[in-house]
C-alpha cells in the first residue's frame, strides 16, 4: 500500500498591516518636517542662495550652511537692531580691515574681547585685537571668563591690570558658564559678587554678565536681577530676542572676512544710540 506523502505548505512572511503604517507615517513625518524647515526659513534660504549659488556646497559643509541660512534669517528678523561679535585668540589673527561686513549686509558695530580668564590667565590675542578695534573705530568691550574655583579677587585684580577702559568703550563683562567644584552654589554667588563690586568701584561702571540661558535661569536671574545681561542661546527655532537680555548671543558659527574660523554674532536690543548710552564716560 503505498504511503500518502503529505506536504506542508511553509507560510509566506506577511508585513503586517501595522508595520507598513507606521512606516508610512514615519516617512510622512520627516517628509513634513523637512518641507516645514524649508517654507520656515525661505527667505533666509533664498537670500543665501542668492549671492552664494556659484559657490560649491560640499557634503562636509552642510552644518555650516544650515547655520548661515538660520543666521541670516534671524538677522532679517531684528532689522533696526545693532549687530556685533565676540573674539578671542581662538579666532586666532585677525585682519581688522576686513571687518565690516556680516553677510555682506549687516554691519559689524561691536565686538566683545576676551581679556583674561581666571586669575592668571590673560588672551594672548588681546591687546592686538583690543587696539585692532580702536584703530578701526568698532565699538569694543572686554570680558572675563570667570573660573569658580579660583579666588574672586584675584580673578578681578587680573582683569583691572590688564583692561584700560576709555570713554566709549562697553562696560566689563564677567563670563560666568561653570558650577564650582567642592564648594557649595552659594560661595559661587558670593565670589561673583565680590568680582563686580571690585571691577565696578574700579572703573565706576556697572559690569554686564555673559552666561547661557539655562544657567542664567536657574542661578543667576532672581539674585543677579540689578544687573544687565548678555544671554547666550543657540536654539535653532529661537528666533527673536529676549526683553529682558540686553545682548543676544544667537550663534557661534558665523562666517565674517577677516576672520578665518567660525565667531559668535550678538544683537543688542537696540539701535546704536542706546547702545552708546550704556558706554564708559
Amino acid at each position: 500500500m503505498a504511503r500518502r506523502t503529505s506536504y506542508s505548505r511553509k507560510a509566506k512572511p506577511k508585513k503586517s498591516i501595522f508595520r507598513r503604517g507606521l512606516r508610512f507615517i514615519i516617512f510622512s513625518f520627516f517628509v513634513l518636517l523637512f518641507v516645514s524647515i524649508i517654507y520656515h526659513y525661505r527667505d533666509g534660504l533664498s537670500y543665501y542662495l542668492g549671492f552664494k549659488s556659484d559657490k560649491a556646497l560640499e557634503e562636509d559643509e552642510v552644518d555650516k550652511h544650515l547655520s548661515d541660512v538660520r543666521n541670516i534669517q534671524v538677522l532679517e528678523k531684528h532689522k533696526g537692531k545693532v549687530i556685533g561679535i565676540d573674539v578671542s585668540e581662538f579666532q586666532g589673527k585677525i585682519d581688522w580691515d576686513e571687518i565690516e561686513l556680516l553677510e555682506e549686509k549687516y554691519p559689524v558695530q561691536f565686538v566683545f574681547i576676551r581679556a583674561t580668564a581666571g586669575n592668571n590667565w590673560v588672551d594672548s590675542k588681546f591687546k592686538k585685537n583690543w587696539f585692532g578695534a580702536k584703530e578701526h573705530k568698532i565699538m569694543r568691550g572686554a570680558y572675563h571668563y570667570y573660573r569658580p574655583n579660583e579666588n574672586s579677587i584675584e580673578q578681578a585684580n587680573l582683569f583691572i591690570k590688564t583692561v584700560k577702559l576709555q570713554k566709549g568703550d562697553l562696560p566689563p563683562v564677567l563670563d560666568i558658564e561653570k558650577l564650582p567644584k567642592n564648594q557649595p552654589l552659594d560661595s559661587l554667588k558670593k565670589g561673583l559678587k565680590r568680582w563686580l563690586n571690585k571691577v565696578e568701584n574700579h572703573y565706576g561702571v556697572r559690569p554686564l554678565i555673559y552666561s547661557g540661558e539655562r544657567y542664567y535661569d536657574d542661578f543667576l536671574k532672581e539674585e543677579f536681577s540689578d544687573y544687565l545681561f548678555w544671554i547666550a542661546n543657540y536654539n535653532f527655532y529661537r528666533e527673536k530676542i529676549d526683553e529682558d537680555w540686553l545682548f543676544w548671543q544667537f550663534t557661534e558659527k558665523a562666517s565674517l572676512p577677516g576672520i578665518k574660523h567660525r565667531v559668535d554674532v550678538n544683537i543688542y536690543n537696540g539701535d546704536f544710540e542706546q547702545l552708546q548710552f550704556i558706554t564708559v564716560e
